[in-house]
């Protein structure tokens, strides 16, 4: 199984590394009662065995998933934000902020909805 640690190596440009680090991190401090997993070679966030929040990383995005339900109710926050989005992720820009308030939210959301959740993706 791979690590985060792992996934981070793999990523060429030191400053996307160092930048999906310091988010990872930020997630851990926050939610420290969330289990990390790499599944489909990509780092995601799951909570007594349901998903949660999951990341990818391309040369010009870091694309985060946190299913569509989440997406669907955060829709007008996270276009204000200014990220590009579709039904299941939305975009961060390598060269824009995190709204780590909003992406505080967003993780809160899917923890309280999925609280009784026993799949690992919603019905």
């Amino acid at each position: 199984m791979v690590s985060f640690d792992e996934f981070l190596t793999k990523l060429d440009d030191v400053d996307q590394r160092e930048r999906l680090a310091e988010l990872f991190l930020w997630i851990d401090k926050e939610f420290p009662q969330l289990e990390k997993k790499i599944g489909w070679n990509q780092p995601m966030y799951t909570d007594h065995g349901t998903y949660i929040i999951g990341f990818s990383a391309s040369k010009k995005h870091i694309s985060v998933a946190p299913e569509r339900a989440g997406m669907r109710q955060f829709e007008n926050e996270l276009a204000a934000a200014g990220y590009e989005a579709t039904k299941e992720i939305f975009r961060i820009k390598w060269n824009q902020p995190v709204d780590y308030d909003l992406l505080r939210k967003i993780v809160m959301f899917n923890i309280e909805d999925k609280a009784d959740n026993t799949a690992f993706w919603r019905k």
